[in-house]
């Protein structure tokens, strides 16, 4: 099988000293593509500049909503500017979070609605992140979203409703490790089912969300785990893992615009 992580985060200081063998890992398990995905202008300059130091990694810039309260218009240009590099596939991760509330939801808003804008222009694929917002990214993407080269819902953890409302806006669904935990995963896996195959892509969210078994021996997640969820998802969809992985490789090489034979 080839795999896809579709958003990690191999930018964080967690894998400083040992991320040669991180991607050697990713490698041996048949991880042949990983996303690594911007949250700030310093990690997304470092999400660059990783995937232009490994084949096969690539990268995406912008301002996670924890992180709004710092953006303006001069960060976003260097972030507009860094997004003409070749390995940058998408923009985000964008979107709202109204769990923790590390920035005011008035700001989260106002610097999505700009990204939105930004990604239009660039004809890059956007990354959500949502949390909590109580239908207000919905509401927001009915307005405001108007990027013909589409996006996805990062570790989609939301209910039927608002499933359909995420397919009927042509937005792909990532599944993390989430779909692989006995009790936390319980209403996730009752969902997948209901995806399109060609709308499914699979994610660590690494060094977060590790998946089970590995979550039994490490806390830090990492690419290579991604076959974890893989596996589960064609357990609980009733899939060939091989068919499943085929489809979900080329849902991801379409949404970010990459050749597949960029990393075979």
């Amino acid at each position: 099988m080839k795999l896809f992580d579709s958003h990690c985060h191999l930018d964080d200081r967690a894998y400083d000293n040992d991320i040669l063998e991180v991607v050697k890992r990713m490698n041996t398990a048949g991880v042949a593509g990983a996303m690594i995905i911007g949250t700030t202008l310093p990690r997304s300059i470092k999400a660059v500049s990783l995937a232009e130091s490994f084949p096969g990694l690539y990268a995406s810039v912008g301002i996670h909503p924890h992180d709004a309260k710092s953006c303006n218009e001069d960060t976003l240009k260097t972030l507009i500017t860094l997004a003409k590099n070749p390995l940058v596939h998408a923009w985000g991760e964008i979107g709202l979070d109204f769990n923790r509330m590390f920035s005011p939801r008035e700001t989260q808003e106002k610097w999505l609605i700009r990204q939105l804008e930004i990604a239009a222009e660039l004809n890059l694929p956007v990354i959500f992140h949502e949390r909590d917002s109580n239908g207000r990214l919905i509401k927001i993407l009915k307005t405001h979203f108007k990027n013909m080269k589409s996006g996805v819902i990062h570790c989609f953890s939301g209910n039927k409703t608002e499933l359909k409302q995420y397919l009927d806006f042509g937005l792909y669904i990532g599944i993390t490790g989430i779909v692989t935990i006995k009790k936390r995963g319980a209403d996730l896996r009752k969902l997948v089912p209901f995806i399109p195959v060609d709308r499914i892509l699979i994610e660590t969210d690494a060094p977060y969300l590790t998946p089970a078994p590995e979550k039994n021996h490490t806390m830090r997640n990492e690419p290579a785990f991604v076959r974890s969820v893989l596996l589960k998802l064609a357990a609980v969809r009733e899939e060939n893992p091989e068919y499943l992985s085929a489809k979900i490789w080329d849902n991801t090489c379409l949404l970010y615009g990459i050749e597949t034979k960029l990393t075979i």
